[in-house]
């Protein structure tokens, strides 16, 4: 490999030889190079300078053979006793100006980054790659930082927009999270990523080319789930209609289970109103069925109403497993700006799975966006937005999901367009949990959306690529009509008034709706 030769970063192997498990570190290196590795990066904290030197010899000698470039960490001595490619710096290491003097022309040098600042100073600096993490936990590296989540890597890629640095992620990344990893790092910006850093899951491996290969096949098939072409931006308004109809005729034909984690308070009413729609509702927290259950669901549904300690590892599981089996998951963060432990949790959550859809109320998402705009009391919001529909478009783009911002008037968004939905009626804020009953409608028709697409190549992706801004649309159509249904009857009460919902809800016929629906597309 030439010096002046482009890398390809898409799996990049730093190596700890602490973690390895039944094979030489020599063997486990050529079986991960064979497996797909593209990059290696030998990492001897704890070595002496002439053990380190040996390692990097004998690794270099096996990367040449498979025509892979290898990265020193820290020791530009040993970079150049070796000739590798380049040197990957830390920030208390060598400025990279003065390592760049050191090093032979054309040498690549990377440097780890942790904040937003950290990386403009590398862009300054003119590095060649950053290296950008923790992004989660890792056993393999004592933090000195908080991660910053996947959401937080968005913002950091959003940095280097305009420039030709390459972008790794590190931290705490396995096959199981890399789709998340992927799907996340375009919230905000265009320069997604343009490689992994990998440790554990490859040098801890029992088969290390295998790990390396599934590594390999996911990120590749994931970039291309990223940037795949979203069919819904062509559809009309009459379409999406059409299809949220569709929608709302399968979960009758299909019947899905809808594994629900939700609010206490109302969790009756959220298992009638899915019955109502028919759909089949589950209603379970505990931590150690969320894998069976992610399988035998065709949606989640998590709801932070009444957080309980016995909950809260079930809604990080959920999530995780829901995104593992490709099932929609429904995020509805009641009361999230209640307490800073709310917050927390809720983002918490979201740097850990990816959901399909946010709902929430404008004081909710607004704790969400880091917008003091919208006020909320509890779990009641008591401001709005000047300019609804750029905040939810807007919000979409950064959580990369579809957005139902509830109110007088409902706002959808899926980041490219913004619909408001205009049906319902003053009874439906009057009663306890019917923004709670329409978390419910949205994770039913989101499961029939999914088992609906006839989706022929699904790897890299959270779900099977079901219409879920469709879904959205026919869900709060389906609760807000029925309530218009309902308040029609005779001596009509609060308390009578629930109980007909649900009865309306499963009454609702097709064309009821598309005859009623007040649903405009805003841009």
């Amino acid at each position: 490999m030439q010096m002046d030769d482009p890398i390809d970063f898409s799996l990049y192997l730093v190596t700890d030889r602490s973690l390895l498990a039944g094979k030489t570190y020599l063997e486990t290196l050529e079986q991960a190079l064979i497996g797909g590795v593209t990059v290696v990066q030998i990492r001897e904290k704890d070595s002496d300078t002439a053990e380190f030197l040996q390692i990097a010899q004998e690794s270099k000698a096996i990367c040449d053979r498979y025509k892979v470039p290898l990265i020193i960490n820290d020791r530009i001595d040993i970079a150049l006793a070796v000739d590798a490619r380049g040197v990957h710096l830390g920030q208390s290491d060598m400025p990279i100006n003065v390592a760049r003097k050191l090093m032979p022309e054309g040498s690549i040098i990377g440097i780890s980054c942790n904040s937003v600042d950290e990386v403009c100073r590398a862009r300054e600096s003119k590095a060649d790659y950053v290296g950008l993490g923790s992004v989660w936990d890792t056993q393999t590296k004592r933090l000195t930082k908080v991660p910053i989540g996947v959401r937080g890597l968005g913002v950091m890629l959003e940095a280097l927009d305009g420039s030709e640095i390459k972008a790794v992620a590190i931290g705490g990344i396995k096959s199981t999270n890399l789709a998340r990893l992927i799907h996340g790092s375009w919230s905000h910006t265009s320069h997604g990523l343009d490689g992994v850093a990998v440790v554990s899951d490859i040098v801890a491996a029992p088969d290390p080319k295998k790990a390396a290969q599934l590594l390999k096949s996911t990120f590749i098939a994931c970039k291309k789930a990223a940037l795949s072409f979203d069919r819904t931006s062509l559809w009309s308004r009459d379409e999406i209609l059409d299809k949220a109809i569709t929608i709302m005729e399968g979960v009758r034909t299909l019947n899905p289970v809808i594994h629900q984690i939700t609010n206490v308070v109302v969790s009756n009413q959220s298992a009638n109103i899915t019955l109502a729609l028919g759909a089949s509702p589950i209603m379970a927290t505990a931590p150690e069925e969320m894998s069976d259950l992610a399988k035998l669901s065709g949606a989640l549904l998590i709801n932070i109403g009444t957080l309980r300690a016995e909950s809260l590892e079930g809604m990080r599981k959920g999530g995780y497993y829901g995104n593992a089996a490709k099932k929609p998951v429904v995020l509805d963060p009641v009361g999230v700006g209640a307490s800073d432990f709310r917050k927390s949790f809720v983002n918490e959550l979201l740097n850990s799975w990816q959901p399909s859809v946010i709902k929430g109320n404008a004081g909710e998402l607004a704790v969400l966006a880091g917008s003091s705009e919208a006020a909320s009391r509890g779990v009641d919001s008591t401001a709005g937005f000047k300019d609804p529909v750029s905040f939810v478009k807007q919000l979409a783009r950064k959580e990369r999901c579809i957005i139902l911002l509830t109110g007088e008037t409902d706002y959808i968004s899926d980041g490219k367009r913004v619909f408001a939905l205009k049906n319902g009626h003053p009874l439906l804020g009057k009663i306890t949990g019917s923004g709670c009953m329409l978390g419910s409608c949205v994770a039913s028709y989101c499961a029939a959306a999914n088992i609906l697409v006839k989706a022929v190549d699904i790897e890299g992706k959270l779900t099977r690529g079901g219409d879920f801004l469709s879904a959205a649309i026919g869900a709060v159509l389906t609760l807000t009509i029925a309530s218009e249904l309902a308040a029609t009857r005779k001596d009509i009460g609060i308390g009578s008034f629930v109980s007909i919902l649900i009865d309306e809800v499963a009454a609702l016929q097709p064309e009821t709706v598309r005859r009623l629906a007040k649903v405009e597309e805003i841009e």
